[in-house]
């Protein structure tokens, strides 16, 4: 997408900036999104998307992110023998709640155990199904903007 950069409310000019799901409602973008298998090194662009983009253009667009899982398969010391791991990043995603900016949705099909028993982590990160049933709806008539 073309990305206009403000500064003091007039475009100064555009750039370019690639996102992973843009929803409108009619023309204006409501909700900015990545969707992503995992959010293991990538979790820290997302935050930082959401604070560049509104700050470039002086808006509070909302920015969600949906991810498929955050484990990865592990050999164990038995031959033929797998288990699995967790490649969630707790203590990034916590700072960049607590003293970046928090994302407007974050949304896993698998969710970890411990995402439900943390008390921010569930604040913040609910099952793929809360964003299509419930959330969807409530971001794109939301009024959000300059």
């Amino acid at each position: 997408m073309q990305v206009p950069v403000y500064l003091g409310g007039e475009i100064q000019f555009k750039m370019n900036y690639q996102h992973d799901l843009l929803l409108y409602n009619e023309d204006e973008l409501k909700v900015i999104g990545s969707v992503k298998t995992s959010s293991k090194d990538r979790i820290d662009k997302i935050f930082m998307d959401k604070f560049l983009y509104n700050k470039l253009t002086e808006t509070a667009i909302p920015h969600i992110a949906v991810f498929l899982t955050d484990v990865q398969r592990k050999n164990t010391r038995r031959e033929n023998s797998y288990s699995i791991n967790s490649t969630f990043l707790t203590g990034h995603f916590k700072a960049f709640t607590v003293k970046l900016n928090p994302l407007d949705g974050v949304y896993y099909c698998d969710i970890r155990p411990n995402m439900q028993k943390d008390n921010l982590l569930k604040q913040h990160i609910r099952t793929i199904d809360h964003f299509f049933c419930t959330d969807v709806w409530r971001l794109i008539e939301s009024e959000f903007g300059r």
